[in-house]
């Protein structure tokens, strides 16, 4: 999947998306895509039924591994997502989806975000796609944050190779996955604001 990767670029497109004159749905979604990094379609059909902005948790079990693994997959809010998230409550905190839309989905369309990237001038083939933020994340997570890559891949709501299988490792790291979520959203505030 196309994904911008260098952290100059990812700074670069970070500002384009707060100057983005779209809709508001729309470019919400292009802000918390980076910080969350969801597969775009998860990231569309969000539902507030399982999101928590007390305690800064988002819950539920991905269509993709529903049937193959059953696992619920916790994305620890950063500050900056849940800011997000709070302006979009006050637009469509009574509809079940969080990306609300009057689409035969009830939600924002596959399209919207792939439009988004394309009007600022992004090639969603060669140059960023909406999956593509999953990519980003993954790299500079590993190689610029230096986390370790299995929390980043229990992120992504991956299988973790292990050794012993699946089987017998319950661990969420999720202590480990909230410091990472939040020096992730820090990281892309400094990029946004203070380009190299």
């Amino acid at each position: 999947m196309a994904a911008v990767t260098e952290p100059a670029a990812v700074g670069a497109m970070l500002r384009m998306f707060d100057d983005y004159h779209g809709t508001l749905i729309t470019r919400c979604a292009l802000r918390l895509a980076p910080l969350v990094f969801l597969r775009p379609g998860e990231l569309r059909a969000a539902r507030w039924a399982d999101i928590d902005l007390d305690t800064g948790l988002w819950s539920f079990t991905p269509p993709k591994t529903r049937n193959q693994t059953g696992v619920e997959l916790i994305i620890p809010l950063p500050a900056q997502a849940i800011a997000i998230l709070k302006s979009l409550q006050q637009v469509n905190g009574d509809k079940p989806f969080v990306f609300a839309s009057w689409s035969k989905s009830g939600h924002l369309s596959e399209s919207a975000v792939l439009n988004g990237l394309r009007r600022m001038g992004y090639d969603t083939g060669e140059e960023m796609s909406g999956h593509g933020f999953r990519a980003m994340a993954r790299t500079i997570l590993e190689e610029v944050l230096g986390h370790r890559a299995e929390v980043i891949e229990q992120q992504l709501a991956h299988k973790i190779k292990d050794a012993n299988g699946r089987a017998y490792n319950r661990t969420k790291n999720l202590d480990e996955r909230k410091r990472m979520m939040q020096e992730w959203a820090d990281y892309l505030d400094k990029l946004k604001n203070d380009p190299p």
